[in-house]
């Protein structure tokens, strides 16, 4: 007979994927054990507390959600404000709101109402109707034409991308939404907002309870942490763990440079894009006032897209065609690896907002524990 292991579930990586998992299992009485690389549990959803601002480590986050299920889950565990996503753009010394909507015609054309805005991008988009775009370039004059483009979407993406538009898919902008009415919130979902003292309160209410160790490397030493328990739930990236056999997956990665400023309000707004190639970083986040702040001080942070390399960051998967025919081979391997289940961006390969990789890990934990969990807790 077997000798019995010490866990029910080793989970490698405490961000939202497996502190959402841990937490149901615990709930039906399975022991856990989380690792983390890290030196701090929460994965990108981090934040560390700099006088009374919370400051997102690892870029900005606002929870947005459609899923009443998911928003009353969170809900057990924050209290989240009315925090409304209303960047703007910095495009050769001028504004310009964000989403494209009627403000941003505006500013662009000086219209006024729907009708003449839906009149000027057609006038735009007119030259370029009936052509199958090739790339992000083409797709983007279909869509918006040349001044939205050239303002605000082409040096962003290329700085973002780190490639020249010409030569980005063009799925990467399938549809780019355009917002007749005076409506500056990016998002369209019916619950939004940000933690009321920070994302921590979420992964540590979902980790309650639960031994979480910090700084282990499992792909070090995965013979001694598969020992320990009788199922691995293994959130890390998904080639790597196959020890890169089949290629290497592409990401993009990001810089922060986060820097405390004796001002009350750096920019008065929490997300500033820039739009010029000129200008290194894509965005500048001001975090204070994703609470609405009143510190006399300020935390400001740098957003530099970077090339991904090992050893860096994983923030954007490269989803285009030769990424994906990889993927899909680590995938079937992932489904025949015996005691092993892959979950989240990293081990999926794909960019999910916070609800999104709530909900993966709420999905697996129904399959594995029983629909009903999910309602009882």
């Amino acid at each position: 007979m077997a000798a019995t292991k010490e866990y029910d579930y080793l989970i490698v990586g405490s961000g939202l994927y497996g502190a959402t998992f841990a937490y149901f299992a615990r709930k039906v009485g399975k022991k856990c054990l989380v690792i983390d690389k890290r030196d701090h549990s929460g994965g990108n959803i981090f934040c560390r507390d700099e006088e009374g601002i919370n400051v997102h480590a690892y870029g900005a986050h606002i929870f947005h959600t459609n899923d009443t299920g998911i928003w009353n889950f969170v809900n057990r565990f924050a209290t989240f404000n009315r925090y409304t996503n209303s960047p703007v753009a910095l495009s050769k010394g001028k504004l310009y709101n964000l989403p494209f909507n009627m403000n941003t015609f505006h500013q662009l054309w000086g219209v006024v109402t729907p009708e003449e805005a839906k009149q000027k991008i057609e006038e735009q988009t007119a030259p370029y109707a009936g052509k199958e775009p090739a790339n992000l370039e083409e797709q983007a004059l279909h869509l918006v034409g040349p001044d939205v483009y050239n303002a605000l979407i082409r040096e962003y993406t290329e700085k973002q991308w780190g490639k020249s538009a010409r030569e980005l898919p063009a799925f990467i902008i399938r549809r780019l939404p355009l917002r007749f009415t005076y409506d500056n919130n990016y998002f369209t979902d019916k619950y939004q907002g940000i933690p009321a003292g920070g994302y921590n309160k979420i992964t540590e209410g979902l980790l309650e309870g639960i031994e979480v160790r910090l700084q282990q490397d499992f792909l070090a030493d995965r013979d001694y942490f598969k020992s320990l328990a009788d199922t691995v739930v293994y959130t890390g990236q998904l080639d790597a763990y196959f020890d890169f056999r089949e290629g290497q997956l592409e990401y993009r990665s990001l810089r922060f440079e986060h820097k405390r400023l004796q001002t009350d309000n750096f920019q008065g707004n929490a997300v500033v894009n820039y739009s010029d190639a000129a200008v290194p970083y894509t965005r500048i986040i001001e975090h204070k006032h994703f609470e609405f702040g009143t510190q006399p001080h300020t935390v400001i942070t740098y957003e530099y897209p970077e090339t991904w390399t090992p050893g860096k960051e994983c923030y954007y998967p490269v989803n285009d065609d030769t990424n994906m025919a990889i993927f899909r081979i680590y995938d079937q391997l992932a489904q025949a690896e015996e005691g092993v289940l892959f979950g989240g961006r990293l081990a999926e390969y794909r960019y999910y907002d916070m609800h999104q990789v709530i909900g993966s890990a709420m999905t697996a934990a129904g399959r594995i524990f029983g629909k009903d969990i999910l309602d009882r807790h």
